[in-house]
Order: structure tokens, then sequence, then C-alpha cells
């Protein structure tokens, strides 16, 4: 026997609805107060590289430091869903890389990536996390394969990005997202 979940009431959902899609907007304009504020403590998980931004300090370095590798970065909403206590989005997120990602040199290619965004609520409304599923691997490829191979400039990015990659591959888990808590699906 399972637990059965029920949505929260219409207006619960609208209002968490307008929230998320705020969020979405704010981010784009680069609007970081608008973008924080939809929080009471800022709180991000990216899954693909298994890193957490916690606190307002955290959360705009990750915004600097992902507006300075794609200051163009823009997304395109697939879907919207509503949970018992999310709402989760699919979008595709794209930008052009003009800076550096972490170690990985500019390549100045553009990328479209499919991810989703679990914005989940706490038992007050209050906007508690977005964590976010995407596969990094098609964005590497994306940002390399823009590049000539032909041209030995370009090859050196290849190379330095490369580099840059594995050695960003190497970084450990974030402890706060190894232990997980299974739901509770019984009667």
């Amino acid at each position: 026997m399972s637990t059965r979940f029920t949505l929260p009431p219409e207006d619960i959902l609208r209002a968490r609805e307008k929230l998320v899609l705020d969020h979405f907007h704010d981010e784009v304009l680069q609007d970081w107060d608008a973008t924080l504020s939809t929080f009471p403590h800022p709180h991000y998980e990216l899954i693909a590289p298994m890193v957490v931004h916690d606190g307002d300090d955290e959360v705009r370095d990750y915004y600097r430091d992902t507006r300075r590798a794609f200051p163009d970065q823009d997304h395109e909403i697939i879907a919207l869903r509503h949970s018992h206590d999310a709402v989760i989005v699919e979008f595709w997120l794209l930008g052009t890389h003009l800076g550096p990602l972490g170690k990985i040199p500019p390549t100045g290619s553009t990328h479209r990536t499919r991810m989703t965004a679990y914005f989940v609520f706490d038992e007050h409304e209050n906007l508690a996390v977005e964590r976010i599923y995407f596969d990094q691997l098609t964005i590497l490829k994306q940002l390399l394969g823009g590049l000539d191979k032909r041209n030995p400039r370009e090859l050196l990015t290849l190379a330095r990005a490369a580099a840059g990659a594995v050695a960003t591959a190497g970084a450990p888990p974030d402890p706060r997202l190894l232990t997980t808590t299974p739901p509770n699906l019984g009667a």
C-alpha cells in the first residue's frame, strides 16, 4: 500500500508557480536581489557536479561565476508541473561561453541543454531549495564541439578545456548530497 499525496489548493499552486516564474525571470535579468528574495535562505543543489551553494553569499558567487561564463544565459521553459511539495520545471538552458567556467577557459561556443529544476517548498510555503538536474557532458560536448580542430589556437583552447574538465571532475561531492532519506511509501 502506498501513501497518497494530495496537491495543495489551487491558490497555493498558483502562488508557488508565480514565485518560480518570477525567480526564472529575475535570473535572466540578473536581478540577484529579486531572485534571492524568493528564498528565506537561498539554497541551490546542483546534482550533476554534486555541489551545494548555501546562503546568500555562496549563491551570489554562483550567479556571478555562471554569468561570467555565460553573460547571455537564458532559458526556454518546456513544462511546469506541480507536486505536493514542489514545482518541477523542465527547461532549456542556453548561453554563449565567453568567460571561464570553473577551470574551463572560454570557447566562444553556445550550448542549449535540457534540464529539470525542482523548487521545493517547506511546510510554511517558503521556497527551501532549488535542486537542478542536468548532464554536464551535454554542455561540455557543445562547448568543445564548436571549436575548429584545425585551428592551432582553438586546439590549445581544447586542450586547456579538457584539462579543466578533468580537474573539475576530480572534486569530491558535497556530503550533504550523499545522505538521502527514502520516502515513506508504506500505509
